[in-house]
């Protein structure tokens, strides 16, 4: 086996004199050069004794050049110069370029907008034509492309997603017979199901996070032979049993600026294997394209938002143009170039951003189609649905999507070049789903609103000081509502009456502001039971005490109720007088009651097919105007599942992540209220019902 070929730069102007990873917080000016000088040179030494060193002289006032790994990758007589993403290690570049073209190597030149901080974030797997290249912190995926054009390797993108480990090389090294030493919690999910797809189990050793965070996996492999600042006995013993030892140097005064002995170390020769010329031209998986997006873009917070989603979904977005608006209310326009590890990651983010608004910043063409296999079973690459009306392009032409509603699926029929939103469930076999992104567009609202506008519940969370407030533009909108012969739902749960609001909600119901009630078993029975005992759960709600043997008055009214056939039935009897069902009934108001596993009873009126209720509730909001939540977590979150966009959503609970939660579909149209909700229905039926 050939003589390794190492470059090394001596530290002589090493330092920490500034914070570009989290190791160097707080040690400014800490680190001692004589100090490192001294670990540094028996690190040489010891790698002399097993491998040719060539020296870089280092450059005044670059206290980091001493990282020699970071100055770019060698294969065969090629040299990709590094594209730091940090200011302060830029000049670096071409000194590590001029030392390797007066040793006559290739310099290959990345892109400007392509970070890539060398062998950091590069990693040939010893006679395995792969390189393990990190991304996320420091390079940049796009870079990851270009490297395998450019050294006709196969490029593995792995992203990391501990700053603590900012380059591939501190949690992460490759060895001969496809094996790999690293620690699993500095990558995301995705990236550690590509390890495990490509390496074997008895293959990977993962270190704990004690040795990872002693930098062991920063190891410069010669050999059989590890040299690394640290390791665990235990780690040591299990490297031992693949034929490898360890020398151990320490250089912990380099760590203070958040490296360690690979990180001093650049291979200037890999091990490719035997005859790597004989192999195929290598392709990258890392695919891009184009997002045209328009609208208020910065003062939504639209453009961040969009950048924010993929960055953090593991890609990378870039902005190639922007045109703002010349005045306030112009919007403006970005091109936004968008990277993924592969295709499906990259369609995956398009996707999310196409549901935001984005279209393709090319040609329009025709939605990808594929037949369903079986009834109720989607193609594997389906496109779902949000609450935004949406268009599909058919034969050239666009058709707006219809029935439109979250977590559903589009079925084409190119005959009468419609387009319909069906649950997957509701497939049948052989009905045309689109799949992908391509040749879809969703109308996302990002419309801007100046403070200094009226704007109805424009907050996207109300907290106490706001309540009246918020009511008061509220009533405002459904008496309007009301005025023009619209539709307003209420989704409520058995707290309305437990804290007293029954009655409020039923005088809303009797004065015309609701005409569809949502809820379970649980409210109706308690209003029952309230109407016939006086209790809710047993207590009186006029003294708030229990009431002896009142624990079974829910029962008891349940009981009368099944004996009149229902509840209309109980009211057109008399047995029920008065509350919110006897209001529903009366004034032919329509109200679905889903069952859970925990309903006593149950009511007769109440449904236990789960997707009959479903189905109900969806008929029931059709051509809702707004829909009132009222504390029902798992109701209010279902109905806005399935309600479209532009119904105005207003949600009130005591819990505050109920109302986050709701109020996530979009500020612009959903309202969280934190209150009580019993003092939120007395105000507002005082608002509306008082003066009539």
């Amino acid at each position: 086996m050939a003589t390794p070929k190492i470059l090394m730069c001596p530290p002589t102007f090493f330092a920490v004199e500034y914070v570009i990873n989290p190791w160097m917080e707080g040690q400014i000016g800490n680190a001692s050069n004589a100090t490192a000088v001294a670990q540094w040179t028996k690190l040489h030494e010891l790698v002399s004794s097993l491998a040719t060193v060539e020296l870089i002289e280092p450059g005044e006032h670059l206290p980091d050049m001493c990282f020699a790994a970071n100055g770019g990758i060698v294969v065969g007589k090629r040299f990709v110069k590094p594209r730091f993403r940090v200011a302060q290690r830029r000049p670096e570049e071409d000194l590590f370029a001029e030392w390797f073209r007066a040793n006559n190597y290739e310099i290959i030149t990345l892109p400007d907008d392509e970070p890539f901080e060398g062998e950091g974030d590069a990693l040939i797997h010893p006679s395995f034509p792969i390189l393990w290249a990190g991304y996320g912190v420091r390079s940049g995926l796009e870079a990851h492309r270009t490297l395998s054009e450019a050294l006709d390797v196969e490029v593995v993108s792995l992203r990391l997603v501990d700053q603590r480990f900012y380059h591939l090389d501190t949690c992460f090294y490759p060895l001969p017979g496809n094996r790999i030493v690293y620690y699993p919690a500095a990558f995301d999910d995705l990236s550690l199901r590509e390890i495990e797809r490509r390496v074997p189990a008895e293959n990977r050793i993962a270190v704990p996070e004690q040795d990872a965070l002693n930098f062991t996996c920063n190891t410069l492999v010669l050999g059989k032979t590890l040299i690394t600042n640290s390791a665990s006995e235990s780690l040591q013993k299990e490297l031992g049993e693949w034929g490898y030892e360890f020398k151990i140097v320490p250089v912990q005064e380099f760590m203070l600026a958040g490296g360690a002995v690979k990180c001093l170390s650049l291979l200037i020769d890999q091990d490719l294997g035997e005859n790597p010329e004989s192999r195929p031209p290598q392709t990258s998986a890392v695919v891009t394209t184009r997002l045209s997006v328009t609208g208020h873009l910065l003062d939504t917070g639209l453009l961040n938002r969009m950048i924010d989603n993929v960055n953090n979904a593991g890609g990378s977005c870039c902005v190639e143009e922007f045109e703002a608006g010349a005045r306030k209310d112009q919007t403006s326009t970005a091109i936004l170039r968008v990277t993924g590890a592969n295709s499906n990651r990259l369609d995956s983010l398009v996707g999310d951003l196409i549901k935001l608004g984005a279209t393709p910043a090319t040609d329009p063409v025709d939605a990808i189609v594929e037949p369903a296999a079986k009834d109720g079973v989607a193609p594997e690459n389906f496109y779902t649905t949000n609450i935004y009306p949406t268009d599909v392009r058919v034969a050239g032409e666009w058709v707006r999507v219809d029935k439109q509603r979250m977590d559903g699926v589009v079925v084409v029929d190119t005959k009468s070049r419609t387009a319909t939103c069906r649950l997957i469930r509701d497939l049948e076999k052989g009905q045309s789903v689109v799949c992908g992104y391509q040749g879809v567009r969703v109308h996302a609202p990002n419309e801007r609103q100046s403070s200094s506008e009226f704007a109805f519940m424009s907050a996207a969370v109300s907290t106490e000081r706001r309540v009246e407030l918020e009511v008061e533009t509220l009533a405002w909108e459904m008496r309007r509502i009301r005025s023009r012969g619209g539709k307003i739902a209420v989704v409520a749960g058995p707290v309305v009456i437990h804290t007293g609001g029954g009655k409020h909600l039923a005088n809303l119901i009797e004065h015309g502001y609701v005409q569809a009630l949502l809820t379970g078993n649980a409210l109706p029975v308690h209003d029952i039971e309230h109407n016939m005992f006086g209790t809710s759960l047993g207590v009186d709600l006029s003294r708030g005490v229990g009431i002896h043997g009142g624990h079974t008055h829910h029962l008891r009214a349940i009981n009368r109720v099944r004996d009149a056939g229902n509840i209309a039935e109980a009211v057109a009897k008399g047995v029920i007088t008065g509350g919110v069902m006897h209001a529903c009934v009366k004034n032919n108001v329509e109200y679905v009651l889903a069952g859970s596993i925990r309903d006593d009873g149950p009511l007769p009126d109440t449904m236990f097919d789960l997707v009959a209720a479903q189905e109900a509730y969806a008929s029931a909001i059709e051509g809702a105007e707004m829909i009132l939540m009222l504390s029902s977590m798992l109701h209010a979150i279902g109905t806005g599942n399935m309600t479209k966009s532009g119904v105005r959503l207003i949600c009130v609970d005591i819990n505050p992540g109920v109302v986050t939660k709701l109020a996530d579909r979009g500020s612009l149209e959903s309202t969280g209220i934190v209150t009580d909700v019993g003092l939120f229905l007395n105000l507002l039926a005082s608002k509306l019902c008082e003066s009539e």
